[in-house]
């Protein structure tokens, strides 16, 4: 019996629905099945409790649960994603962003940056570090790049009202932003890591775009150049953070150590314990 089967109160709705998707080996079954049930009731997830179903609940619900149980993501579904202290707009077509790269986050707005500073997001995707670094330094410089016509059209959406500009672009050209050399206070990445034989979830695999998730055979062919990007484009004193697969923190910290160009390297952790992100600072 599927979930529009059956009957009558939000809590028996989403109880069934939380049924469906365990068995179809979803990780988290009653957090999705609530953020689907507020997504088909119009209202918050903290107001089920206080929401009575319409007479086409069932139906709309039901719905949206058999999708999920197909492992479409739940971020396509309700069509946003949470990101730290923003929420932006995904779909098909772009990376939707992950709450491990909130860790690096927290690490970028904790550091001293002068007010008007210049922060280069690389491989923006739908624009969650940039839309976020902007939301907390309102009167810095923030720009975003990305070579994906799509990933640009959702970071479009989400920039909108904001002071953040969209460069579309090769993030490890050799000439990006050239007008800016040893002018960026902060750069940060979260490029694509992921080793080219990884076994991911459906999902990720068969939904996030290839082109924003594997990095080459071992995961490091955009990060090695994304480094050298950096070292040309941070001030000396200037800041960057990139994220990695969490097979790749030591090789991540030997890019940046091997440029001769930063100090401070360091290797960093995620939410949950694992290793995600190193930053460093340019040298002198």
């Amino acid at each position: 019996m599927s979930v529009a089967d059956r009957p009558v109160t939000m809590r028996q709705l989403i109880d069934a629905a939380t049924d469906e998707l365990a068995a179809a080996g979803i990780g988290s079954p009653r957090v999705d099945a609530e953020l689907l049930a507020a997504h088909a009731a119009g209202t918050d997830r903290g107001r089920l409790s206080f929401t009575a179903p319409d007479d086409d609940f069932a139906e709309r619900f039901g719905r949206l649960v058999a999708r999920r149980a197909e492992r479409i993501p739940l971020q396509h579904l309700t069509g946003t994603a949470a990101f730290g202290p923003v929420d932006l707009h995904v779909g098909p077509g772009v990376f939707v962003p992950r709450p491990e790269t909130e860790a690096l986050l927290e690490w970028a707005l904790a550091q001293p940056l002068p007010p008007e500073a210049v922060i280069v997001d690389l491989c923006t995707g739908s624009g969650a570090l940039a839309v976020a670094l902007a939301a907390a330094r309102p009167t810095a410089r923030v720009i975003g790049v990305d070579d994906s016509a799509e990933a640009l059209t959702y970071a479009r959406r989400n920039t909108a009202g904001t002071a953040v500009e969209l460069l579309c672009a090769d993030a490890v050209a050799s000439d990006l932003l050239a007008d800016l050399d040893g002018a960026v206070d902060l750069l940060v990445a979260n490029p694509p890591y992921i080793p080219a034989d990884a076994q991911l979830e459906p999902e990720v695999a068969l939904h996030d775009p290839a082109h924003a998730l594997y990095g080459g055979a071992d995961g490091m062919a955009v990060i090695d150049r994304i480094v050298d990007v950096a070292a040309r484009l941070l001030r000396p004193g200037g800041l960057c953070a990139v994220e990695h697969d969490d097979t790749t923190s030591q090789r991540t910290v030997e890019a940046f150590v091997g440029t001769g160009h930063f100090g401070g390297v360091t290797a960093r952790r995620d939410l949950t314990g694992r290793p995600r992100f190193v930053t460093a600072v340019r040298s002198e």
